[in-house]
């Protein structure tokens, strides 16, 4: 069982660049974050290997920067230039084998481990 725990959430303004945290007990394969608004079904923002490289979704690539600290067993989420269309819950997420490529790295059932979530509402 991996427990995972995110923090940093809250309200922004539009253009704003707030970070995310998700500390984590057991490392495992492989760490993405998630988002779900409201309506909407869940969908994978970015993931990182603990071996290496990292995947971005369409949406936030270019604004969004996935990041690791081993030491602090904490991966971090920063987002820069938010934009209303940004505002979601947004989840850390642990997989216990790796997925296979940037497809499956970004796909919610690749995980098995999941955090309780931390609001990001960006205001224009």
């Amino acid at each position: 069982q991996v427990q995972l725990v995110e923090s940093g959430g809250g309200s922004v303004q539009a253009g704003g660049s707030p970070r995310l945290s998700c500390t984590f007990d057991h490392r495992g394969t492989c760490m993405g974050w998630f988002r779900q608004a409201p309506g909407k079904e869940r969908e994978g923002v970015a993931s990182i290997y603990f071996a290496g490289g990292a995947f971005y979704a369409d949406s936030v690539k270019g604004r969004f920067t996935i990041s690791l600290d081993n030491a602090k067993k904490t991966v971090y989420l920063t987002m820069n230039n938010l934009k209303p269309e940004d505002t979601a819950m947004y989840y850390c997420a642990a997989a216990r084998r790796a997925p296979y490529g940037a497809v499956w790295a970004l796909r919610a059932n690749e995980y098995n481990y999941w955090g309780q979530g931390t609001q990001v509402t960006v205001s224009s």
